[in-house]
């Protein structure tokens, strides 16, 4: 089976693109003849692939889950593979940081490579460790808590020689797994007696041909080194790809190059054995004969090879064949301006990368504006709503307020209805007790006077309502004074005693009025005119300085430099110069004691005088004289019962 074409040993084109004429420029129909040359040229430059098929899985866990991560195995793993893949190794699979299932599927994978392949190699840098002297790898997804928990979170080392037991001449297995175990300082014992080893446990492969290396000593573990690579990893680079050498003498090198890089604290060791022959890992050159061809045609078609698939790989695998020279500072050249163009496209994306992250910073800060102006407008909302429920809470208020006020109106109607409908029975129970003591006494005069007393009584029950009140004498009293202050003619309270105040009010009333009913007593047809009456009856009579609006008296009110006359008007005060002289002081004394001296007149003093006709000025020579309270008017300003009396 052809894999691909190689330079000096170096897989770098696939067969199939070569015999598809790529090599020649492109497709194209070939003669029969130039197709049996170019077979014949494909088998010569094939012929190597098919003489021995070299497979190889290389594993490098580093990135632990559960302990401190490792520095080197993942550098490691790559280190390796790419000495492998110099050696000329026909598959090289490398894995990194490997969980318990990705390890037990990579090593199924590679069984099946290598049931038809001559050597095979296994190369793991990573945790491992002894338990009752078996060996087992440790996945990076491991947390190993008990002693028991390795037989199902690790993986044996008789795994792996079992996947690669199917090669034909060499089985190799290269452990750099001999670190200080952290998972043995941490993991509980089920069994006391059960051992758990410092490193690897000492192995004897049972199957020919196979060979295991252990980066030290059995026993004793290895260092991580202070470089990129453990001391280890960077000594097998050096002495595994030397072409012919044999892998015992190899590893012998290697445990040299360990020991003086470690200060001799590192041992690396062998077991397993190998039969007579020399077995290198990478074939010695073959001696030339015949005619040597210039050495500088096959540089020139192995760069021309390289030149045409154009990768990095292509032309580090052409250096690493052809190190120095001509063609190899063209191919250095041929990567430094692959090695351009990979950072022009590096420095494009990561412009690209910038517009992107600016245009997601532009519209982060655009969505951070609409939330805030979202939030804004939900704490206006809120506010606007919590105002809205506060008013509504006062309108209630202001309703429950209103209700209440029309409940305790409508209790006040009910109250003054039912006072009403009481004093309606109490004038009637008065009117009835009245009219039986007018009755009594008109019964009284007829039998004294006769005949003519008794048509005069008759006359009289003939006017006197049919129905008879039942009003007591203090409570119809009572009723006449309120009826009187309400027509102003009576100023002093009503107390139901009919006294001369009283009597002084009905005269005023029947002087205004024109009616002539009995001031003696508070009698029913003087009630009835009253309660006719829908205003005042008797007239106003205000102070100086007051004036009659409606039924009371307001101060008169002038503006800045005007004052109340004598006839009650607002004049304008005249500016006056006095000139102070003893004279005219003496002299102005003297007329005041004479005024003061002589006897008082009769003057209007400014005060108004209202009646039913309406209000004038207290005419001169005379004033207002208040009955029942004459001081009552003239010292409040208030409304009474007056009349004008002049002399």
């Amino acid at each position: 089976m052809c894999d691909g074409c190689h330079i000096r040993g170096v897989c770098i084109w696939p067969c199939s693109e070569y015999c598809n004429g790529i090599a020649s420029g492109g497709p194209q129909v070939i003669p029969l003849r130039q197709f049996g040359l170019l077979i014949f040229s494909i088998w010569l430059a094939c012929g190597p692939a098919h003489a021995e098929k070299r497979v190889a899985l290389v594993i490098g866990n580093s990135a632990y889950k559960n302990v401190p991560k490792l520095a080197n195995p993942v550098s490691d793993g790559g280190l390796i593979g790419g000495v492998l893949k110099k050696a000329g190794f026909d598959t090289i699979d490398v894995r990194q940081d490997l969980s318990a299932s990705e390890m037990r599927k990579a090593l199924r994978e590679f069984g099946n490579k290598t049931r038809d392949a001559d050597v095979a190699v296994v190369y793991y840098a990573g945790h491992g460790m002894e338990v009752d002297g078996a060996n087992y790898l440790i996945p990076t997804d491991a947390t190993l808590e008990t002693d028991t928990d390795v037989y199902d979170e690790a993986l044996p080392l008789d795994r792996v020689l079992v996947t690669i037991e199917t090669a034909k001449q060499l089985r190799l297995v290269i452990l750099d797994a001999c670190r200080d175990n952290p998972f043995a300082k941490s993991m509980k014992r089920t069994v006391a007696s059960r051992a758990i080893g410092r490193g690897l446990a000492k192995i004897e492969p049972t199957s020919p041909n196979t060979m295991i290396a252990f980066a030290a000593k059995a026993g004793s573990t290895a260092s991580d080194g202070d470089s990129r690579n453990s001391p280890f990893a960077t000594a097998l680079a050096d002495h595994l790809p030397k072409p012919g050498l044999d892998l015992r003498k190899a590893f012998g090198f290697v445990r040299d190059d360990v020991l003086k890089s470690t200060g001799y604290k590192q041992e690396p060791y062998v077991y397993g054995s190998l039969g007579g022959d020399d077995v290198p890992l990478v074939a010695a050159k073959p001696a030339a004969t015949g005619p040597q061809a210039n050495p500088q045609d096959a540089i020139r078609r192995d760069y021309e090879l390289a030149l045409q698939l154009g990768t990095r790989d292509g032309w580090e695998a052409f250096l690493g064949q052809y190190p120095d020279g001509f063609y190899a500072n063209l191919a250095k050249g041929q990567l430094n301006k692959i090695a351009a163009e990979e950072t022009r496209a590096t420095a494009e994306q990561k412009a690209r990368a910038a517009e992107q992250e600016k245009a997601r910073l532009i519209a982060e800060r655009a969505q951070k504006a609409e939330q805030e102006k979202a939030a804004a407008a939900a704490r206006a909302a809120e506010e606007a709503r919590i105002a809205a429920e506060k008013q509504k809470q006062i309108e209630q208020a202001r309703a429950d307020a209103a209700e209440q006020q029309r409940k305790a109106a409508e209790a006040a109607a009910a109250k003054a209805l039912a006072e009403k409908q009481a004093a309606e029975k109490a004038k009637a129970e008065l009117a009835a007790k009245q009219a039986a003591e007018l009755a009594a006494r008109q019964t009284a005069e007829k039998a004294d006077r006769g005949v003519a007393a008794d048509a005069e009584t008759q006359k009289v029950a003939a006017l006197s309502p049919a129905p008879a009140s039942t009003l007591s004498g203090t409570d119809l009293a009572k009723s006449v004074q309120l009826e009187l202050r309400r027509v102003g003619c009576l100023t002093s309270a009503a107390d139901g005693e009919w006294n001369a105040a009283s009597q002084r009010s009905l005269t005023q009333f029947n002087k205004y009025a024109g009616t002539k009913f009995d001031v003696k007593l508070a009698s029913l047809d003087a009630l009835d005119a009253l309660k006719a009456k829908q205003g005042r009856v008797c007239p106003l009579v205000c102070d100086r300085g007051f004036r009659a609006d409606g039924d009371k008296c307001v101060k008169i009110t002038c503006r800045a430099g005007y004052r109340v006359n004598e006839d009650n008007e607002c004049e304008k005060i005249e500016d006056k110069k006095p000139v102070a002289t003893r004279d005219d002081s003496r002299q102005r004394d003297d007329e005041r004691k004479k005024v003061e001296s002589a006897p008082s007149k009769p003057q209007s003093g400014g005060q108004i005088y209202c009646n039913s006709a309406g209000c004038r000025p207290v005419r001169p020579g005379c004033r207002i004289e208040a009955w029942g309270n004459r001081t009552a008017g003239a010292l409040g300003g208030g409304g009474s019962s007056t009349v004008e009396v002049c002399n």
